[in-house]
């Protein structure tokens, strides 16, 4: 029997504020999801202004960290043609996201969760979902594993 460990309303609330907070910040209305370790969404928040298309791309991103266990732009780093790894944003009906902005959430080395953001560059939605990773694990009182 297995035992397993997921992130539940109050984690997700929290991954939600400290990404929101980054957003506010840099002044980039998010769309922000929240899975379980399976990538079953459990929270979402769209900021007032988020993109209608960034909804399902911000699902698909903690879809692909959590479930594959990865942060999306490593897979965009590896899915360029020529290589093994190419293709692969085709998998799972085109839900496997190859888009920075994923980050599977942690908790001593066990994956218990994934956030993914979307409606700015690249680079905007990462550094948000870093904050909103690190705002949840300094809450929590935990170090990333």
């Amino acid at each position: 029997m297995l035992s397993i460990k997921r992130l539940d309303q109050n984690d997700a609330q929290l991954l939600i504020k400290g990404a929101r907070a980054k957003a506010e910040e840099i002044g980039v209305p998010m769309c922000i999801a929240i899975t379980d370790e399976s990538g079953s969404l459990i929270a979402f928040e769209r900021m007032d202004g988020g993109k209608i298309t960034s909804v399902t791309i911000a699902q698909d991103k903690a879809f692909t960290a959590a479930a594959a266990r990865k942060a999306t732009h490593q897979y965009n780093e590896t899915c360029i043609p020529g290589n093994l790894g190419f293709g692969i944003h085709t998998a799972l009906g085109g839900r496997l996201c190859v888009v920075g902005g994923g980050l599977p959430v942690e908790i001593n080395a066990e994956v218990v969760g994934g956030i993914g953001l979307s409606s700015g560059t690249p680079q905007q939605d990462m550094a948000c979902a870093q904050a909103g990773l690190e705002y949840f694990l300094e809450t929590v009182g935990q170090k990333q594993g």
